[in-house]
């Protein structure tokens, strides 16, 4: 039987991060990663992302039918392979607002405020043009500007400010209103996934074990204790590897609940429904769900001047020539190049994402609108919904049961409806107006009563794709682990992803989850 200092159970954005900084420690790991390696080309190509998903790279999640949406299923993908959602999200970097991390602490998390995160984002952080006490420029994770930058991006950008809304330069520093470029976690016009920057340092290092398409069937535990991991191989061979030191949970806000309660870990009437016996009773588990919630608002363009079409013929030749020969032309850019954040509720602080695609997006159960056009998506970045993660079955190939209760916040939704009606205004501004010939939805007409816009949100409301909060950090009795990522009465055994964030980040996710790696290593060899 083998034996590791460590387990990982995880490849992704947190998990590559911890894995690296503990072998660099002179750690022996053994990295566990659900899905198979991150070698085809779609990956590391930033345009491409969008075609990784739905292959054998990403879990295509999707919640039970959503009241509040219609009844409609809702999709989540998840990077399954190394690098998790860095190897196949849109590449933005966002860290979230210094007042998340200031209400995690005042929620009982100490230690984790700005002032105590800041480093680490600082240390993470390989940031090509930024610098200063907010910006780090030796870290693995590298942070660089678009190279291309679309016409309907920069339109955008000018309607924005033609309405009132300022320019911002850089949405991690002093303040993170405004519009502008997002910077992006690429490097040479390749993706910058963790596994692409964290676990490439180590990979010939002999105190690492990397294993693919492992599939972890739960921790085995000893006296209360996490003493290692059992897992089926796909030639349906199961394996049980021992640790010397501790079990580090990085699944993911919808697999780390999973693996805890298929392992016994969880409410106790819940798992006893399935025959689990109850190893550590921890009400929290699966509780606390959390996603950003986004309603594209779409406008026709005049001139065939969107994306659409790019991907196929003498057109998708042509750029990926321009990509192979130069590294250049619009395969080198992550898509969804321009946004902002804005403050719509007058609180001071912003609570409304927007990402703008230049073309009509839809989503997994529906078809886009046809023709050219923008898609400008505002998202509820602090949402009050709460929703459950359960287990579909006793064996770990029964998917979980998601019930994200989408909008079942009114809060919610008005903050949708302000964002919706703030995307038209933009829409309807001089720079945009020029190049659209029309609205398609949710209306053609400028005033619109705000039930025509509720209906157009339960009917195209999708996710953003940031899980959290199913294990959340904290001291009360509906948390999962303390301050320092270890499970509440558990020994041997911690948490490091967004699964363990009590509240979810005014943001993008992928720069947290890294933090949340580095802080878990740092908690351990400091131990």
């Amino acid at each position: 039987m083998d034996t590791y200092d460590y387990i990982v159970v995880g490849g992704g954005s947190a998990g590559c991060t911890v894995t690296s900084r503990l072998v660099e420690a002179g750690k022996s790991v053994l990295l566990l990663e659900s899905g198979p390696k991150d070698n085809h080309p779609y990956i590391h190509i930033p345009a491409t992302f969008i075609r990784v998903h739905g292959t054998a790279r990403t879990w295509m999640y999707r919640s039970a039918p959503e009241p509040e949406l219609n009844g409609r299923q809702v999709y989540v993908p998840q990077g399954r392979t190394l690098g998790g959602g860095s190897s196949v999200n849109a590449m933005i970097y966002i860290r979230g607002q210094a007042q998340d991390y200031d209400d995690w602490r005042a929620a009982g998390c100490t230690g984790w405020g700005y002032e105590d995160v800041l480093p680490f984002f600082r240390k993470a952080e390989g940031n090509e043009r930024l610098s200063g006490p907010l910006h780090g420029t030796e870290g693995p994770l590298k942070v660089s500007d678009a190279r291309h930058r679309h016409p309907l991006s920069a339109a955008f950008l000018r309607a924005a400010q033609e309405v009132g809304l300022p320019y911002n330069d850089d949405f991690n520093g002093a303040s993170q209103e405004g519009v502008g470029y997002f910077q992006t976690t690429t490097f040479a016009e390749r993706r910058a996934s963790s596994a692409a920057t964290y676990l490439r340092a180590v990979r010939g290092n002999k105190l690492l074990k990397v294993v693919t398409n492992a599939h972890v069937l739960g921790l085995v535990l000893e006296n209360g204790a996490a003493v290692g991991v059992r897992t089926r191989h796909d030639n349906g061979q199961e394996i049980e590897t021992r640790v010397r030191e501790e079990v580090i949970l990085s699944a993911g806000a919808l697999s780390t609940p999973k693996i805890l309660m298929l392992s016994g870990i969880g409410r106790a009437e819940h798992l006893t429904e399935f025959g689990i016996p109850v190893r550590r009773e921890l009400r929290g588990v699966g509780e606390n769900f959390q996603d950003h919630l986004s309603a594209s608002v779409y406008g026709q363009t005049r001139e065939e001047i969107s994306l659409l079409g790019n991907d196929k013929g003498l057109k998708a030749l042509r750029h990926g020539l321009a990509y192979i020969a130069f590294r250049h032309g619009l395969l080198t850019s992550n898509v969804v190049e321009s946004g902002g954040f804005v403050d719509t509720a007058g609180t001071g602080r912003p609570d409304v994402q927007f990402h703008v695609v230049p073309n009509l997006v839809g989503d997994v159960d529906r078809l886009p609108p046809g023709g050219h056009g923008i898609s400008i998506n505002p998202c509820d970045l602090r949402p009050k919904s709460r929703g459950t993660i359960r287990l579909g079955g006793k064996d770990a190939g029964d998917p979980a049961v998601l019930n994200g209760n989408y909008l079942s916040a009114p809060e919610d939704m008005a903050t949708l409806v302000r964002g919706v009606r703030l995307a038209r205004r933009i829409m309807r501004a001089p720079s945009l107006a020029k190049l659209l010939s029309h609205e398609i939805a949710p209306a053609r007409e400028d005033d619109v009563p705000d039930s025509i816009v509720e209906d157009h949100i339960r009917t195209v409301a999708k996710t953003v794709y940031h899980p959290a909060g199913t294990a959340r950090m904290g001291t009360d009795e509906l948390a999962v682990v303390d301050p320092t990522l270890r499970v509440h009465g558990v020994p041997r055994l911690r948490i490091a992803d967004i699964s363990v964030v009590p509240s979810i980040v005014s943001g993008n996710t992928n720069a947290p989850a890294i933090m949340i790696g580095e802080r878990c290593a740092d908690f351990i060899l400091r131990r």
